[in-house]
């Protein structure tokens, strides 16, 4: 385990050294374990810029200082039949959002036409359901190849819980990866939900997987949980071998059943970003919903740690403005990248 400099010999061991250290382990190929973890979230405030720039250096060896830009489009919004606590779009909510079926393919195509205005690598097509109707995954089989003939954009598609067959279809049809996240750990997924199991989710990440799809797989912050659950999350991430890790940190939306989480300070927020990298170290890793609200003016401390972001609004809820983000990546000195450029 390691333990926080201020818990050692002042003599011995400085915040600087001791997440340095970690950060030579981790590029040696050492995986980060529970009590880890537990270390990474609970040092002090005072060792997060030394915990940052051990979390950089894994960031730098992998992706550079390269950001990639993902756009989402919201193609079917509520009439959802699960009761996912956090979720504005789910059966319980009772939340004033949009309401409508899978866009029109003229709507999907400008959408992807956004997406590569906006430097987007991924342009992500999510709708709200269990899993996908014989309508819905017809219009994704439809639109996704004239989508990828006319823009230079990699697809993800997030449609719900996967059978085997649809996950072939979809990588048939042009997909690139599919988005299913497991949102929290084993152990606490019954107390956000009840109309499907932890393990439903694994078991579509599974068909992902075998389709030969890339997988992202995320999780939110923020939803009651503990922090080993935060970490247990990010070690089983870890263990599935996800190609790309949206962390999002809870929006608390008026009509949903989650309160707001006195958690989410800017601080902690950093501090799990950096265990997730060093966690992940290879993986992508993207400042998801809830950036601007929690992370506010230290959004750009995140990037020492993720290498990817939303550009835009998100589901339901607003981002900031595409220029503030140009602006943020630009001064930080990253650069906008379509392309994976991974060092190895």
């Amino acid at each position: 385990m390691i333990q926080n400099a201020s818990t050692q010999d002042a003599h011995s061991v400085t915040p600087s050294k001791l997440w340095n250290d970690l950060a030579n382990k981790v590029l040696e190929g050492y995986r980060l374990t529970e009590n880890d973890g537990l270390s990474i979230l609970q040092c002090p405030d005072d060792e997060i810029l030394e915990l940052l720039a051990a979390a950089f250096r894994v960031r730098r060896k992998y992706f550079g200082k390269t950001v990639q830009l993902y756009f989402l489009m919201n193609a079917k919004s509520g009439l959802c039949p699960e009761d996912c606590s956090y979720c504005s779009q789910s059966k319980d909510a009772t939340s004033e959002i949009p309401k409508y079926n899978i866009l029109s393919r003229d709507k999907l195509l400008d959408g992807a036409r956004v997406a590569s205005e906006r430097g987007s690598k991924t342009y992500c097509i999510v709708i709200s359901a269990r899993g996908p109707t014989e309508r819905e995954m017809n219009a994704v089989e439809t639109i996704v190849p004239e989508i990828k003939q006319t823009y230079d954009l990699k697809i993800c598609a997030c449609l719900g819980l996967l059978d085997a067959q649809q996950a072939e279809r979809l990588k048939d049809c042009g997909v690139d990866r599919v988005n299913h996240n497991l949102n929290t750990s084993q152990d606490f997924y019954s107390e956000i939900c009840s109309t499907h199991t932890h393990e439903d989710r694994i078991q579509t990440l599974e068909h992902v997987r075998d389709a030969g799809l890339e997988m992202c797989s995320g999780g939110i912050i923020g939803m009651g949980e503990e922090d080993l659950d935060v970490v247990r999350l990010a070690l089983e991430l870890r263990e599935l071998a996800v190609d790309s890790i949206p962390l999002n940190f809870l929006i608390p939306i008026e009509g949903t059943a989650l309160p707001p989480s006195e958690k989410l300070t800017p601080r902690y927020c950093l501090k799990a970003l950096a265990l997730y990298r060093l966690a992940n170290p290879r993986c992508e890793l993207r400042i998801a919903g809830g950036r601007e609200l929690h992370l506010g003016s230290m959004q750009c401390l995140g990037l020492y740690a993720a290498n990817s972001i939303f550009v835009g609004d998100y589901l339901t809820t607003e981002g900031q403005p595409p220029d503030a983000d140009y602006k943020m990546i630009e001064e930080m000195g990253f650069e906008v990248t379509r392309h994976e450029e991974i060092v190895t």
